[in-house]
């Protein structure tokens, strides 16, 4: 099967001959195509969408995969037991909800090794919660999609500092890789960042003042960055 632009660089990150927990499975295309191309010996798909699952049931059936998809309702890590599996995908959520689901339950998810995440929002406090929860960024990779830029990083357990704090916002594996679409990434944020300044330079609550120089903090940290990555 040919998968999204999206899908293709998750599924691109997991390891061969591992067991795949992928939660939030959605349309469960991710595990049909780990087993199909045989990269996967098992694949635990779950969902909290009981319509969902159906969906999956049916599409699994269709295409002989029932053997080696074993397909689960339930909350985040719940549908699982600790070294069940030995990588886990989530994504397609925010960056908070997936930051919830890995800290909810320790045991489970420091018996994991390989962890694939893909938030659609919120990847600094992400990137954040890994560094101060001993995992190391291994590799990141960006795609667009319909006009819509995705982060997929790729973790593992290990020691590991941020050198700088604009790096929760730009993954550094994304500067150091040469990733294709970085620098259209870091321009589209900063062209974000621009027009909410000018829409909160004329507002004098505390907050917008705050959020205001946060904003252009942020902007010119992410100048830098793309000026350092333009001229290396």
């Amino acid at each position: 099967m040919k998968l999204s632009d999206r899908l293709q660089a998750i599924a691109s990150f997991v390891p061969e001959n591992t067991i795949v927990g992928d939660v939030g499975t959605d349309h469960g295309y991710i595990p049909v195509y780990l087993v199909e191309n045989k990269i996967s010996k098992k694949v635990i798909a779950a969902d909290i969408s009981n319509n969902s699952l159906n969906k999956i049931k049916q599409y699994v059936r269709s295409v002989n995969c029932e053997e080696d998809i074993d397909i689960r309702l339930g909350d985040g890590l719940d549908i699982i037991k600790p070294f069940e599996i030995d990588t886990v995908v989530i994504a397609g959520m925010g960056g908070l909800l997936i930051k919830s689901i890995l800290d909810k339950d320790k045991e489970k998810r420091d018996s994991i090794t390989h962890f694939i995440l893909q938030p659609n929002i919120a990847s600094d406090e992400l990137r954040k919660y890994l560094f101060e929860n001993n995992f190391e960024i291994i590799d990141e990779r960006l795609v667009k999609e319909d006009n819509k830029f995705y982060e997929i990083i790729y973790a593992k357990k290990g020691k590991a500092y941020v050198s700088k704090e604009i790096y929760y916002e730009i993954g550094e594996k994304l500067i150091l890789n040469k990733d294709p679409l970085v620098n259209e990434f870091i321009n589209n944020k900063i062209n974000i960042n621009e027009k909410i300044v000018e829409e909160l330079k004329d507002k004098n609550t505390e907050k917008s003042k705050e959020r205001y120089e946060e904003l252009v903090e942020k902007t010119l940290a992410l100048k830098g960055v793309l000026k350092e990555n333009e001229s290396s």
